[in-house]
């Protein structure tokens, strides 16, 4: 199970920290991402984690990926955050140590944290 946190509003330029934890679950042995959904659209990717970080080209330089093993928990800090972050985040987890940017390819998700960013 994953119970993603952190989302809320925030101005444009602003930041936050999502949290991504995991139970009932070794975390250390699943490949990790976020993906975000807007109203309308497709679900989509914008970063993985296995032993490194990897990102869409829509948020390199302004979003970092990480993981606390022993805390069983994934994050996604973002910076500079503009108007079309605006989305629902999901935490999403596959086992082993390969990452995918296509969402069918995870085999458990979080319930999603909405994030706002106004202009």
């Amino acid at each position: 199970q994953l119970q993603a946190s952190g989302g809320g509003l925030v101005q444009a330029g602003g930041s936050l920290r999502l949290s991504c934890a995991a139970s009932g679950r070794t975390f250390s042995n699943y490949a990790a991402a976020w993906f975000r959904q807007a109203p309308g659209k497709e679900r989509e990717f914008v970063a993985a984690i296995t032993w490194s970080g990897y990102y869409a080209d829509s948020v390199k330089g302004r979003v970092t990926i990480s993981r606390d093993n022993a805390k069983n928990t994934v994050y996604l800090q973002m910076n500079s955050l503009k108007p079309e972050d605006t989305a629902v985040y999901y935490c999403a987890a596959r086992y082993g140590g390969v990452w995918y940017d296509r969402p069918d390819m995870y085999d458990y998700w979080g319930q999603g944290t909405e994030v706002t960013v106004s202009s």
